[in-house]
């Protein structure tokens, strides 16, 4: 039965790898301004929506001119937050 062929192993350039470029890492993670401005958010979010709630919803508080529409500002301003939770790693 005939031997099967060894192989031949490849010649190390150490070399080579000193002399490569250094490839700049790039930072995995959160960008700074994500986990402020999501908890911002966040806070900015629940009190629009409980200072409506204690001007007894008269909407005389956070903008009068809107009314009852504070209240989806407010949860819109939430939304964004949990939005942006979304890309927090």
């Amino acid at each position: 039965m005939p031997e099967s062929k060894r192989r031949k192993k490849a010649a190390q350039t150490s070399s080579a790898q000193a002399s490569a470029p250094k490839v700049k890492q790039v930072r995995e993670g959160n960008p700074a301004w994500l986990v402020p401005t999501m908890i911002t958010m966040f806070i900015v979010g629940i009190l629009w929506v409980v200072l409506f709630y204690l001007t007894s919803g008269g909407a005389q508080l956070p903008i009068p001119p809107i009314g009852r529409w504070n209240i989806l500002v407010g949860f819109m301003i939430l939304l964004g937050g949990f939005g942006l939770s979304t890309r927090w790693k």
